[in-house]
């Protein structure tokens, strides 16, 4: 018997600017919104599928597809754990159940998962690759931001630090390299690095070549992304790494981040929470994580054109929380008829 209605659709968002990371650039964003109809309460969600992982938009739809029938005949968040692997499409369909779970309960998720409920927080803003100048100039509109996450390739890495730490002197660093470095370059630019302000250098080897950072000499902390995805990977990480970077869309949704997130606080991990480039959709469910997390880079919608409406507002790299209209409740489509506010108008 049918119990709700699942809706899947792929949308495009247009980036800003052209965002370049050391595997390449794009100019837009795909992403796969989720719908899940109960009755009169609505649960909405959205992943974006990284190729890197061997995930696309189509992938990711065919995914869903397969379990559509479970879902719709009342699949519960336990269950659906059990039964898709972790990724994108896990992701969109364990947090629209939550938002569906928490609208049909009159409450928060927050309350329903037993974490904080989001009150705003400091935010990493992201600087694209570019050339030395043209970061430094991007580094000056960041100036009064407290915290700066700056992509590399292995490319003049020591002239573009300098130049950005000048740029933004008051400002804290985090170096993304996305697995570009080897060792030797890791140990020669950390040395290097010690005096501009940079707080932590994220995967700065490929995953595979973890085992060599048992030769890191460096004193600037390290944050494992592309080498950590669930608990299973925590192990591996534990005695190479100081942080992982909690992201939903590895981990397959907020209900395996929240347990992720606990089993690292048990092995004296630091967190980061971050994300995909994606809308304020998709970074509400992970706010639920900043409670207890050292750095937040949630930052995704300032590199958008547009942005859902109820959407969070950014200040200076302080995120401000967004509206229960958004994500995660407590409020309903038949409180007041409005359409939730997912406008998309760039498709």
């Amino acid at each position: 018997m049918r119990l709700r209605k699942l809706t899947v659709e792929q949308q495009d968002w247009e980036l800003k600017n052209e965002f370049r990371i050391s595997r390449g650039a794009r100019t837009k964003t795909e992403v796969v919104l989720v719908t899940i109809s109960e009755e009169n309460h609505v649960g909405r969600a959205e992943a974006v599928p990284t190729a890197h992982y061997n995930e696309s938009i189509k992938s990711v739809l065919n995914q869903i597809e397969a379990i559509r029938s479970s879902i719709e005949s009342g699949l519960s968040i336990n269950e659906l754990n059990n039964r898709l692997a972790p990724g994108s499409a896990r992701n969109a369909l364990d947090c629209a159940l939550w938002d569906l779970q928490a609208r049909k309960a009159g409450t928060s998720v927050a309350k329903l998962t037993q974490t904080e409920p989001f009150d705003g927080c400091d935010t990493a803003q992201t600087l694209s690759m570019d050339s030395i100048n043209k970061m430094a100039d991007a580094a000056k509109l960041l100036a009064e931001y407290p915290l700066i996450k700056v992509k590399f390739d292995s490319k003049d890495v020591i002239e573009k630090m300098q130049a950005i730490c000048k740029s933004a002197p008051n400002s804290r660093f985090i170096i993304d390299a996305n697995e570009a470095w080897d060792i030797n370059q890791l140990n020669y630019f950390s040395e290097r690095l010690v005096n501009c302000n940079v707080s932590m250098i994220e995967q700065p080897l490929p995953s595979a070549h973890d085992s060599d950072l048992n030769k890191y000499l460096g004193a600037i902390p390290l944050c494992a992304d592309e080498s950590i995805h669930t608990r299973k990977e925590l192990a591996q990480v534990t005695q190479l790494y100081q942080y992982i970077n909690i992201k939903l869309d590895k981990t397959g949704g907020l209900t395996e981040a929240i347990k992720l997130l606990g089993a690292a606080k048990e092995n004296n991990m630091g967190i980061m929470v971050g994300c995909m480039v994606g809308t304020s959709l998709a970074m509400a469910p992970a706010t639920l994580l900043t409670y207890c997390a050292e750095f937040v880079d949630l930052d995704g919608p300032t590199l958008l054109a547009s942005d859902h409406d109820f959407g969070f507002k950014y200040n200076n790299g302080k995120m401000e929380k967004s509206e229960p209209k958004l994500w995660g409740g407590p409020y309903n489509l038949s409180d007041d008829g409005s359409s939730y506010g997912y406008s998309h108008d760039n498709q």
